[in-house]
């Protein structure tokens, strides 16, 4: 991957996750529930005991939010390079619906897995990060085709 693809992927993996994140913390707000998955995470990292303070595993909670971003929008670039799904609105929905779908059973993974039972509709959390993955394949899709 040269230098140029590198920062294609990059800056549409954060304009990505920037959008996803901002539409979760929109509907957070609307609703009052918390789905925000920063915030979420950092309660997830606080129930796996680690040795750091509140503040660091804020700060590793969105480090892993955009890392995650930029493997789905690797995996998106690999798909559109090599001609495997078209660079479209279409792909793009697609794609952000599979993320979504991963996204819903990954968080099902990690709050079995930690034990953590937030105090949220886990109905709607689940609903509204499909669609933040929607708009997440849409975004990722426009920034990439922009650069």
């Amino acid at each position: 991957m040269n230098f140029y693809i590198f920062l294609q992927v990059l800056i549409a993996s954060i304009a990505a996750t920037s959008a996803m994140t901002l539409f979760s913390y929109a509907i957070s707000k609307s609703f009052r529930e918390l789905y925000k998955e920063p915030v979420l995470l950092t309660f997830v990292l606080s129930k796996l005991k680690l040795d750091l303070s509140l503040n660091t595993k804020a700060i590793l909670a969105w480090l892993v939010h955009y890392l995650i971003g930029l493997i789905f929008v690797v995996i998106y670039h690999i798909l559109w390079y090599y001609n495997i799904l078209d660079l479209s609105v279409l792909s793009a929905i697609l794609l952000g619906a599979l993320s979504g779908i991963i996204g819903i059973i990954s968080w099902m993974f990690l709050f079995k897995i930690t034990d953590y039972k937030p105090k949220i509709d886990f109905k709607g959390y689940y609903i509204q990060l499909f669609f933040a993955h929607v708009l997440f394949g849409l975004t990722a899709a426009l920034v990439y085709y922009l650069f």
